[in-house]
């Protein structure tokens, strides 16, 4: 069960996957994540607040946070819709 105002669509194979996500400026994210995340910005504006140090990612940036409690952080839509396409390990 995916969280309102997100949906995506995900690629497995090997172990790795391929996950185009689409956040839209409804989508509130109530914990912090821990995982890490290789990412581009497909389109919109994305805020990631890292602990209190917020870092807006535009259309055409790459993202990469690495995964622990110190990159812990949330994103939230700066725009309608944010579109990312992300490639994780599983």
């Amino acid at each position: 069960m995916q969280a309102a105002g997100v949906r995506s669509k995900i690629y497995r194979q090997n172990g790795r996957q391929l996950r185009l996500v689409e956040f839209t400026d409804e989508f509130t994210e109530t914990d912090w994540c821990i995982r890490g995340h290789i990412g581009y910005i497909l389109e919109g504006r994305l805020e990631v607040n890292f602990g209190g140090n917020e870092v807006v990612f535009n259309t055409c940036d790459g993202m990469f946070i690495p995964a622990g409690e110190k990159d812990k952080h949330m994103g939230r839509a700066l725009t309608k819709v944010v579109k990312i396409i992300f490639v994780e390990d599983v």
